[in-house]
């Protein structure tokens, strides 16, 4: 039985699925008009947990991953890069699934484009101003909340409440500052679709109510993304559902905020770091390793030294996985339970690991009894008790497997971090910085190499 805290009712709830033993599954994914960052890696690495785990415990999952490619944002970068909005979405949904094939995101089922709706998007929106939902503006078509009676049902509060705190603005006949933009009316210079109601384009709020119900029916299991899309991003898709008289998401599940020096990382305070740029500086997995010991709904602090830290652990899990030879795991391929052994104490592992998953997703409690265990079969492999040791790795690996964390054993193949710690010490030693140079050869040793001293510099390999 699998339990998530619902962002509804404020608490931990058991996952009543529509159709037994099946996942109908939504994230909010992408606007791809720049890179990716840390906080997009931490909203896919957790649901990729999720989606991985449920698989692993004997679920079948309809996982559905969208893409914005028209927005404001896209609109607007176009301008300033004299590019079409074409030439953006291309770039930067390439970036974006290059960042997730390197984070070890399996690849969702159905990825959506937005304009690939506009036509089922004109639809809905017509049907809302014939029933009087919606009304007409001069910039626009816009929802009017007042006709939803439980409006801001996951933020926590009535309608007035919301109305009273709303930022307010500058919109001629926008009834109420908290009615959005179903429909936004073209502009020169701005890609635009023919509709009844003016030429334009969709508001962002509209586009993924009709994905999900397109692709996943009314009543699927669960809808998910950041803590920022819970208002009024996700409360206005769930009021369009509701007012149209569509059964929406049963349940909804965010994780918390990526911090940066006690602040929300985010674009707009310029305290972002890109993917790409942790792919270029450290092993993606120590990023995932990093999401996996917060639990998902907590804050999560991401620092050099926090990143640091996370490079140890794996590098102890590495050095595990030489130990037992164990075969890297968790790529494309889901895992699941079924097809492995598990008796004696890998079967006890496996079950108190499923306990802490089951539970919320507590993957920071399933992380340190995965290093309890792998403490404990580097004793028994000490003491002699090889069988028993390999038994128990072999569930450590596979249950890392199953959170999307493969163990890498042996290989000659250099990662990003050895080799960025190899060109750091070959600079120490040509400036004669000794202490440098030696700190660094333990680090690297730390990572499981054999250092050298060659002509032409540091020499690593495996033992």
């Amino acid at each position: 039985m699998i339990r998530l805290f619902d962002s509804v009712h404020g608490e931990v709830r058991t996952l009543e699925l529509r159709d037994p033993g099946r996942v109908s599954m939504y994230v909010c994914g992408p606007t791809v008009d720049n890179l990716p960052h840390l906080g997009h890696g931490r909203f896919t690495l957790v649901w990729d947990v999720a989606r991985r785990w449920f698989t692993f415990q004997g679920l079948v999952v309809h996982f559905v991953t969208n893409i914005t490619d028209i927005d404001d944002k896209i609109i607007t970068r176009g301008h300033q890069e004299d590019r079409t909005t074409g030439e953006v979405v291309t770039e930067y949904e390439g970036r974006w699934w290059d960042a997730m094939d390197a984070l070890g995101v399996a690849r969702p089922d159905v990825a959506p484009h937005a304009t690939n709706y506009v036509d089922e998007m004109i639809a809905l929106i017509g049907w809302f101003l014939d029933n009087e939902i919606a009304y007409l503006t001069n910039d626009g078509v816009y929802f009017d909340v007042s006709r939803v009676p439980d409006y801001g049902l996951l933020a926590g509060q009535p309608l007035d409440s919301l109305r009273a705190g709303a930022r307010v603005e500058i919109i001629d006949q926008k009834r109420s500052p908290l009615d959005f933009a179903l429909w936004k009316n073209a502009k020169p210079g701005e890609p635009k679709w023919s509709a009844p109601f003016g030429d334009g384009r969709p508001g962002w709020h509209t586009e993924c109510v009709v994905m999900s119900l397109d692709l996943l029916g009314e009543g699927f299991d669960l809808h998910t993304g950041g803590l920022d899309l819970k208002f009024p991003h996700h409360e206005n898709e769930r009021a369009q559902a509701v007012a149209a008289g569509k059964e929406f998401s049963r349940h909804w599940a965010h994780n918390g905020w990526v911090m940066v020096g006690g602040e929300k990382m985010s674009k707009s305070l310029g305290n972002f770091t890109s993917l790409t740029e942790l792919s270029e500086t450290t092993d993606p997995r120590a990023y995932r390793l990093l999401v996996l010991r917060s639990h998902y709904r907590s804050p999560i602090e991401v620092t050099p030294s926090t990143i640091a830290d996370a490079e140890r652990a794996l590098s102890r899990l590495d050095s595990f996985a030489r130990r037992f030879d164990l075969a890297p795991l968790a790529g494309a391929q889901l895992e699941v339970a079924t097809n492995y052994q598990w008796e004696g104490r890998a079967l006890e592992l496996r079950q108190r690991v499923a306990d802490a998953l089951d539970e919320d997703l507590n993957t920071p409690l399933a992380v340190a009894l995965l290093f309890e265990a792998l403490g404990s079969a580097n004793a028994d492999a000490d003491a002699g008790a090889s069988h028993e040791a390999l038994q128990v790795a072999q569930s450590v690996n596979v249950l890392f497997g199953a959170m999307g964390l493969s163990l890498v054993g042996a290989s000659d193949e250099i990662d990003v971090t050895s080799a960025h710690l190899v060109g750091e010490r070959d600079a120490a030693r040509e400036a004669k910085e000794w202490a440098e140079a030696d700190r660094l050869r333990s680090e690297l040793m730390a990572l499981g190499w054999i250092v050298e001293d060659g002509a032409e510099g540091t020499l690593i390999r495996r033992p």
